[in-house]
């Protein structure tokens, strides 16, 4: 069965625990068996995410000050470090029930880094790949899109954010993205050297992942 692809940009910036009670709804009724493989795309509100293992000296702010600048702080059950997500980003969560064949986590995360890539090349972006020291997909030393992922029963859910314009980028000083110190971030836009929207992406991605999944 065909991923299906579903769209909420259109609802704007979307809450983070928001986007998680959905995706923990799709993923028991994925479970069931009663939808098909979904792939969310969305953009958030202004949010930092950290998960289970994550170190919080990435953390730079005090709570006080996340909370000032408007920046939701959430404890997270994926795997990974410490993120940010906001507009000009684009976030996909993955619902997908991986047949017996497939259930290899890291194999998972290369198909997501393959997708990902994919979709930067049909953009125009030249030398997106992996990382030797992360996760994720890089643009030389720079950080293009970051991975964080989870596993329930062989239902994937959480996902990836692929940084698109250049309104996201003041969010990750308020952090050490994903826990890798001295990496520059960048942005669709950054790379092309002209303005990629958010929608613009979604629909390279969108394709790339009923390719791939």
């Amino acid at each position: 069965m065909a991923i299906q692809v579903a769209d909420l940009l259109d609802e704007g910036p979307v809450d983070y625990v928001e986007a998680w009670e959905r995706q923990k709804e799709l993923v028991a009724r994925r479970g069931r068996g009663e939808v098909p493989d979904t792939l969310l795309l969305l953009e958030h509100a202004p949010t930092v995410t950290y998960g289970r293992a994550a170190d919080r000296a990435n953390l730079l702010l005090a709570p006080e000050e996340y909370a000032r600048r408007g920046i939701a702080l959430v404890p997270t059950d994926r795997g990974g470090d410490v993120t940010y997500h906001g507009p000009g980003q684009l976030v996909g969560y993955p619902i997908l029930a991986l047949a017996e064949g497939d259930r290899d986590l890291h194999r998972y995360v290369r198909r997501l880094e393959a997708a990902l890539i994919g979709a930067a090349e049909d953009l125009g972006v030249v030398g997106a790949g992996r990382a030797h020291w992360h996760a994720g997909v890089w643009v030389g030393d720079a950080y293009l899109a970051a991975l964080g992922v989870r596993v329930a029963r062989w239902v994937t859910h959480h996902g990836f954010a692929l940084n698109v314009s250049d309104e996201v980028m003041t969010g990750f000083e308020t952090i050490v993205p994903c826990g890798v110190p001295g990496r520059p971030v960048t942005s669709l836009s950054r790379v092309l050297g002209r303005a990629v929207t958010v929608r613009e992406a979604a629909e390279a991605v969108g394709r790339r992942f009923a390719q791939s999944f």
